[in-house]
């Protein structure tokens, strides 16, 4: 080979790479352009629409829900039956897949499913989980466990040691360090350079690196008896530190206990727990409003106690609650947004929806 033909032979190779290498860098700064940083998911586990107006109507305060810009319906039926339990419909939002009653993270079929706190992770972003529940709960398990049935919660805990989840808060701290197979999982965790938290005052130790909070034995307490400011204390925490990876990060915040006032038909219950997931709901918001990138949702896994408000028979003019069963309902629940594509949830949309919606919103392809 002459040196002519050489030398055209370099710079025509040279020529392809760097149109190559520019196509390239244009598809990457389109998908930064329409890139999300951050999205906040807040689950009111059983929180239906009677459930929110009846706090908003009974609340002097304007809720912090109320900020939420748009609004849509969420039809939440499981694969296998019209009325939903929470692992269905955690499994539902989370990955986008409907699967039957109690199982989580498989689909109908038991083939697991990738949830979107794995997609972000493989995407290199920060994720997080925070729930009033053990965290080995229905809900916060779909997010990062495939098991055939919700209450194989040894399994779950050690599926969240083969994920790179950087924070989870919340009880269950006997599913990580007394279980029947006899392994200690916290030294796992602790080998795996995760901090501990047992309490909110070693959560406020804690200011970088990766967290596992387990608080209590197994659930948290009530509002009403006590838990004070864990669910608001824990979100912000969990803020701060996931939004130090500056690639952006996901964070699934759950009100575990709505659910629970709901079966118990306690409208004391319910109240008290709505108000305290709504403290989170304000603490979501006000990042978003600092951090333009942050795309907030606030939505329920499905309802619960078949609540209705009709009027008071003594008070003329006065709703009063009136429940209709100790279980689930199939009625839709609300979604309501603020932040950056806000705007694309409105209308009727089923909960598999959302999955498809953050994921849009992250401009991941999956």
């Amino acid at each position: 080979m002459t040196t002519r033909y050489l030398t055209l032979l370099i710079l025509t190779v040279t020529q392809v790479f760097l149109s190559f290498n520019s196509a390239v860098s244009q598809t990457d700064n389109h998908k930064k352009s329409s890139y999300h940083r951050n999205v906040i998911l807040l689950i009111g586990d059983g929180m239906g629409i009677s459930q929110l107006y009846h706090v908003m109507s009974a609340t002097p305060d304007k809720l912090n829900v109320t900020r939420c810009t748009n609004t849509a319906l969420v039809k939440t039926t499981s694969a296998n039956d019209e009325v939903t339990d929470s692992a269905a419909a955690g499994t539902a939002i989370a990955t986008g897949s409907k699967t039957n009653n109690g199982s989580i993270g498989v689909d109908a079929n038991n083939k697991p499913l990738e949830s979107i706190l794995k997609i972000a992770e493989k995407n290199g972003l920060s994720t997080g989980l925070v729930a009033t529940s053990n965290i080995t709960h229905a809900t916060p398990a779909a997010f990062v466990a495939s098991v055939e049935h919700r209450g194989q919660t040894d399994h779950i805990a050690r599926q969240f040691l083969q994920t790179d989840i950087d924070v989870f808060i919340g009880g269950g701290f006997n599913s990580f360090a007394k279980r029947k197979d006899n392994i200690n999982y916290i030294d796992s965790l602790i080998a795996t350079n995760y901090s501990i938290a047992t309490s909110l005052d070693d959560l406020d130790k804690v200011h970088s690196g990766k967290l596992a909070g387990l608080l209590y034995p197994d659930h948290a307490p009530k509002m009403l008896e006590g838990r004070g400011d864990m669910l608001s204390k824990s979100t912000a925490k969990a803020l701060e530190l996931l939004s130090q990876n500056g690639s952006g990060f996901f964070l699934m915040v759950e009100g575990s206990q709505i659910d629970w006032g709901g079966h118990d038909n306690d409208i004391n219950y319910i109240q008290s727990e709505l108000l305290d997931f709504d403290k989170a709901v304000g603490i979501a918001i006000d990042f978003a409003l600092q951090d333009p990138e942050t795309l907030v949702i606030v939505t329920a896994d499905h309802e619960t106690g078949g609540l209705t408000l009709i009027e008071s028979k003594t008070e003329k003019g006065k709703m009063v609650p009136a429940f209709s069963t100790g279980g689930h309902s199939g009625s839709p629940v609300g979604l309501y947004a603020f932040g950056k594509d806000a705007e694309k949830f409105n209308g009727i949309i089923d909960n598999t929806d959302i999955f498809k919606l953050i994921l849009s919103s992250f401009g991941f392809n999956n």
